[in-house]
């Protein structure tokens, strides 16, 4: 499995940054998703959120946009 690019985390949720390949071309995808333990006390994964969870969602995908948008400039590179 290809290791993430970025992962962005506000407590239990996530957004995570992956390199692609497809014909030659490179692209960049975000899966998202919210970490939860269920009666057994497992840790789970979900895409489903309460309306509590919403504003972490906004900040963490809003990151993963901010990392896949904007490219650094050879100034703040160098």
């Amino acid at each position: 499995m290809a290791k993430p690019e970025q992962k962005f985390r506000a407590g239990l949720i996530s957004a995570t940054v992956w390199n692609n390949e497809k014909e030659g071309k490179e692209f960049k995808t975000v899966s998202f998703e919210k970490n939860y333990k269920d009666k057994e006390g497992e840790w789970k994964t979900t895409n489903s959120l309460s309306a509590n969870d919403i504003p972490r969602a906004l900040v963490v995908l809003s990151k993963a946009f901010e990392f896949v948008t904007l490219k650094p400039t050879e100034e703040s590179v160098a």
